[in-house]
């Protein structure tokens, strides 16, 4: 079956500044209704900077970012707006039949929690929680195959729910629920409640208050400043329109209008300490760019794209940007890292451990051909084929292991992290219950044990040994299960009290975060010994290639018709 691709040939056109349409491939008006969940808004880049130093582009690719994500969760947050200095804000909202504009220094946005005439039921059927999109999506893909119409969203973990327009009522959602449990599916779930007041945000501008639930907040310098809440330190300054709008929660996102460029520059200081080598920042830039293109379906049910957070990348606007890194995103201006001619999956993290791992290692799906394990060194500190860390005791050994890396002597290179057997108790239940995971009650945990590992090290099954059975946590799920490890690459040291009885575990590890792609602690202590952003990508993603974005690249191919459903 023809894979279905998402390029810059399907051309944005802007006949508002905040609405977007698509020009339609031939062919693509039934499936792109079919698919409205998960297509990829893909932009119109026009004249871009090519590698001789061309002009800059007229236009640029434009990203909505979710600066706020979840405004109105609490009844006391509250958001101040401000221009710069001989500035004024502009807002406009829709008063009935016409637009309103108010113009001010400042404004301030606050919530109102408003008693409904009558109780309203809100419900979702959740086919599944995850720790991370990546998974999510995935899943997503599994039901798409089997015919269920699904959306991604992000209440708090990643989850998918069946589609909110396709199975509108009550009755249908039972009908669908009840359908799953008889083909033994455990893991759906009716998330039910009775709603009696709801967030209403307030707009105080100039000392009258206006109740609105969507705003466009603009200023002639294009320069805002927002402060979250009444501490200064949550204060940053925003390049681009802000409007804030509803999400699928029943809550607000405040979302930023911003030219990828622009974006990058929140962006790539904050990834990387500030203080990196040149070529690691150019390397940075690189690939938060081809991450940023490639992940703009994340947040489709919420009307945006990214988040600002580790959920996408870290992303704090014009605060806390920095020459060197503004420096190398100009440098590489329109670069992007592909493999056969389509944006490469540009995942990183900030310390692999001393060895990077397959997509399939940290989440379901399949591995990409250029996201390889490789040990995280530009020396020979240890052969994988002779000694694959898929061996309880060769991961000991490595992990052990100390000298030669490209991490030695970071913070989280090495670590070994403590906790009790009634805190590994604790977090278990935690977890269980924040994911809706179906488990037999039980009072304490026996025993931790390792039951697989990836040719990486990392764990891809932890048996659990409670009082009442065993539960088993899958890949990154055991970050999320234990609030001690930092990584999945760990080995268990059991802790034995006076009786001989097991009281806690040592997790002994390396690395911080998933560990698939580029280590930027990898990267900067590679430039500092001479490597460029080149040989630094070719490293952490073999057979990739950098190159200009141009309208034959690919962004994202949405795969979920090759996707085979579980058995």
């Amino acid at each position: 079956m023809q894979k279905k691709g998402y390029t810059l040939r399907q051309i944005l056109v802007k006949t508002k500044p905040n609405h977007r349409k698509f020009i339609r491939p031939a062919g693509a008006e039934n499936r792109l209704s079919h698919w409205s969940s998960t297509v990829l808004t893909v932009f119109c880049l026009v004249g871009l900077m090519a590698a001789s130093g061309a002009p800059p582009a007229k236009s640029d690719v434009e990203l909505k970012v979710g600066v706020v994500q979840r405004f109105g969760e609490e009844p006391t947050d509250e958001m101040t707006l401000a221009a710069t200095t001989g500035d004024r804000l502009t807002v406009r909202f829709d008063a009935g039949d016409r637009q309103q504009t108010l113009q001010a220094s400042n404004v301030k946005l606050q919530v109102t929690m408003q008693p409904l005439p009558d109780p309203v039921l809100e419900e979702r059927l959740v086919l599944g929680s995850y720790r991370s999109f990546e998974t999510a999506e995935y899943s997503a893909n599994q039901w798409k195959a089997k015919g269920i119409e699904v959306e991604v969203a992000q209440p708090e973990r990643w989850q998918v729910w069946a589609k909110r327009d396709v199975y509108k009522t009550p009755l249908v959602r039972r009908w669908l629920l009840q359908s799953l449990k008889t083909q033994g599916n455990q893991a759906a779930f009716l998330n039910t409640q009775i709603v009696q007041q709801v967030p209403k945000t307030s707009l105080v501008v100039n000392g009258v208050k206006y109740s609105r639930d969507k705003m466009e907040i603009t200023a002639a310098k294009n320069l805002i400043q927002v402060q979250k809440g009444k501490n200064a330190k949550n204060s940053f300054l925003y390049a681009g329109p802000l409007q804030l709008q509803p999400n699928a929660y029943g809550t607000y996102t405040l979302v930023n209008q911003v030219p990828l460029e622009t974006y990058l520059r929140g962006v790539v200081p904050h990834e990387l300490d500030a203080g990196a080598p040149y070529a690691a920042a150019e390397a940075q830039a690189i690939i938060a760019r081809t991450y940023a293109l490639r992940n703009l379906r994340r947040f489709t049910v919420d009307g945006y794209e990214l988040c600002a957070d580790t959920h996408c990348q870290v992303y704090k606007g014009l605060t806390g940007t920095v020459p060197t890194t503004d420096k190398a995103i100009a440098a590489t201006k329109g670069k992007v890292l592909t493999y056969q001619n389509e944006l490469v999956d540009a995942l990183y993290s900030s310390t692999t451990g001393g060895v990077t791992a397959h997509f399939s290692d940290v989440w379901n799906g399949s591995d990409r051909p250029y996201l390889q394990i490789v040990v995280d060194s530009a020396n020979s500190v240890w052969n994988l084929s002779q000694f694959p860390l898929a061996s309880e005791q060769n991961i000991r050994r490595f992990i052990n292991l100390k000298q030669g890396f490209n991490e030695t002597g970071a913070n989280w290179f090495r670590w070994s992290r403590s906790s009790t057997i009634v805190q590994i108790t604790q977090d278990l239940k935690r977890y269980l219950q924040r994911t809706k995971t179906p488990f037999v009650p039980f009072n304490t945990i026996k025993q931790l044990r390792v039951v697989e590992r990836s040719p990486s090290g990392r764990i891809l099954k932890l048996a659990v040994q409670t009082d009442t059975g065993v539960i088993e946590i899958h890949k990154d799920d055991v970050r999320s299960a234990f609030m001690a490890p930092r990584s999945t690459l760990f080995y268990l040291q059991p802790i034995y009290g006076a009786d001989k009885s097991v009281k806690g575990y040592a997790f002994v590890g390396g690395g911080l975060g998933h560990a698939v792609g580029m280590s930027q602690t990898g990267a900067f202590n590679l430039a500092k010994v001479g490597w460029s952003s080149q040989q630094i990508l070719n490293f952490y993603y073999p057979g990739a290639q950098i190159q200009p974005l141009n309208e034959s690249i690919t962004f994202w191919q949405d795969r979920s018709q090759q996707t085979q459903p579980n058995s």
